[in-house]
């Protein structure tokens, strides 16, 4: 679907990615985010800082719950992060699904795993459809 499309571009656009260098991949309800891991992604004790899994989950569930909202930005109103295990190599791989909805939320979870499959924390985030629309000025094209 274009839409998915246009929502994989405007994240790939987003400056702070060109550091991370994450794929994002869109599907109705679902979105996966993917982060090859460097040494530079390492807290002093060697293994990868707890913000890198936030920034992997939060964009996972806030991509999933904007596959279903094509006509604005969705925004990250509240996030929960559960860490489990640490990892220092390979990639994390984000996997998340749109849980519920409401008139003012859009509730999304996910699951953070390495590389080999093994679970490194869950998430959960509340996503409220903002007055930002989805075009051009968002990357959205």
């Amino acid at each position: 679907m274009e839409h998915f499309r246009k929502l994989e571009r405007m994240y790939a656009s987003a400056p702070i990615n060109e550091h991370f260098q994450p794929v994002l991949t869109v599907a109705s309800g679902r979105a996966e985010v993917r982060i090859p891991l460097r040494d530079d992604f390492h807290h002093s004790a060697g293994a990868v800082h707890g913000s890198l899994y936030f920034k992997a989950l939060d964009d996972a569930t806030f991509f999933a719950a904007n596959s279903l909202v094509e006509s604005v930005f969705v925004l990250t109103a509240r996030f929960e992060l559960d860490l489990l295990a640490p990892v220092a190599k390979g990639s994390l791989v984000a996997t998340a699904w749109v849980s519920g909805e409401d008139d003012r939320r859009i509730y999304a979870e996910g699951e953070l795993h390495d590389g080999e499959g093994k679970i490194l924390a869950r998430g959960k985030g509340h996503f409220a459809r903002s007055q930002i629309p989805l075009g051009p000025e968002v990357h959205y094209i």
